[in-house]
């Protein structure tokens, strides 16, 4: 089996970049989730289709010298190199797929040839370093890249399709089907087509009467219609909706996460989503990156308002504080994504702030793969994070690590990785 270089990509465009990007872009992170679903197998399609391009191949070869994994928000959305290849591997097509894919994903078109670059930059980067491990020239990576074609047709994710766009010859075999689930069989190759007549009273084609309403097209235009606009409509709500995940409990009930939902004191029941915007979060006069109503504004109103302190034992502090920006590489359990310890470094300043406060750290997986494997994974990248905080100084405060694998996953695990990536997080609680 070919190797599917869709797979290493994603390592690249993780929670952290997704939060990232949607920050600096002003977008919501489901979008941008999304936008990246949706651009992904449309510049591997493109690179594949673009194999032999004297351009591409060079631009692959050197992007280890160029530094684009280590830069993928901040020097890649205006990089003329990058723009080069984009232009290069879509050409005429480029707008439409810009504009497809901000409607498709319910962001702007500013944002999406941002992610567009991005996203680009991301698969150059990792075929170059692919390349570069694997000892492979030039013709290696065209061949690597030529086996993508045949792989390309079935990953764009449901409701978007490519195949107005005709890419290239990689797309005139292949049609991109809202349901994933089948290849449209190319013009030389169709099928046979059998026509069978039925018989009426009046004959084989009997005369259509127009007293009763007349041509077909006079009921079924409007039909038509009125389904497009429906479907719009509900486009439109889509792009409005918010998802709100919960976060387990050492008890098996389910509380409202913590780092996402805000829910003011003089509300009853009621439920108000947080800003997603990097603010100043005040720690006893120090100033704390984070959101409001995230994580460290969560744990640090809680620790003002003597919430700890009058909590009578460890089962009156059940509530799980999800990290926004903390993320593992996909599969590792001892390395962290880029932009991770930042909000790590926070969880340490807390804990030096009031000293007798103790949490514990739990891991969390998505349904896809082996349950025992997820839960070993779970459970060693907690107690890495507490290994990690013991060498901050404050490891005599982390009196637990324990991974749950995918027992509180709420994701199908047929969904797309950018919506499994929910289920995938570590969260912190405090404990007595």
């Amino acid at each position: 089996m070919s190797l599917n270089i869709i797979d290493l990509i994603k390592g690249q465009l993780g929670p952290a970049l997704v939060s990232q990007a949607a920050a600096q872009f002003g977008e919501s992170e489901s979008g941008i989730s999304k936008a990246i679903g949706g651009l992904l197998p449309a510049v591997v399609g493109g690179l594949a289709n673009d194999a032999d391009n004297p351009h591409v191949l060079e631009a692959i070869t050197r992007s280890s010298s160029d530094g684009f994994l280590g830069n993928l928000l901040g020097g890649t959305t205006n990089s003329s190199d990058i723009s080069g290849i984009v232009s290069s591997i879509f050409g005429d097509k480029l707008n439409g797929l810009i504009s497809a894919v901000a409607t498709y994903a319910g962001i702007s078109n500013n944002s999406s040839g941002a992610l567009l670059n991005v996203v680009t930059a991301a698969a150059v980067g990792t075929l170059g370093k692919y390349a570069s491990d694997n000892n492979l020239d030039k013709a290696g990576i065209s061949n690597l890249l030529k086996e993508q074609q045949g792989t390309v047709a079935g990953l764009l994710p449901a409701g978007l399709s490519f195949a107005s766009l005709s890419m290239g010859d990689w797309d005139a075999r292949y049609k991109f089907d809202n349901d994933r689930d089948k290849i449209n069989i190319p013009a030389h190759e169709e099928p046979k087509v059998e026509v069978t007549r039925s018989t009426t009273p009046e004959g084989t084609f009997p005369d259509r009467k127009t007293d009763d309403g007349g041509s077909i097209w006079k009921w079924l235009l409007p039909l038509l219609l009125l389904i497009a606009a429906a479907y719009f409509i509900w486009q439109q709500c889509e792009k409005k909706e918010t998802t709100i995940t919960t976060t387990p409990t050492d008890s098996g009930t389910v509380n409202t996460d913590t780092a996402t939902v805000v829910t003011p004191a003089n509300a009853t029941g009621a439920t108000v989503v947080a800003s997603r915007t990097d603010e100043d979060i005040d720690l006893n006069g120090t100033a704390l990156k984070g959101y409001r109503g995230g994580m460290e504004d969560q744990m640090i109103t809680f620790l003002k308002s003597d919430g700890y302190t009058n909590a009578q034992g460890d089962d009156a502090l059940k509530t799980w504080y999800n990290f926004d920006h903390v993320n593992f590489k996909m599969g590792s359990a001892n390395e962290l994504e880029a932009g991770s310890e930042g909000q790590l470094q926070n969880l340490v300043a807390i804990l030096k702030a009031y000293p007798d406060v103790k949490v514990k750290i739990g891991g969390y997986t998505d349904k896809t793969g082996d349950e025992a494997q997820n839960m070993k994974l779970s459970d060693d990248r907690a107690n890495f994070i507490k290994s990690w905080l013991d060498k901050q100084g404050v490891g005599s405060q982390v009196i637990d690590a324990d991974g749950y694998g995918s027992e509180f996953a709420t994701v199908d695990a047929s969904a797309t990785d950018a919506e499994r990536a929910t289920d995938r997080r570590m969260a912190v609680r405090f404990a007595k």
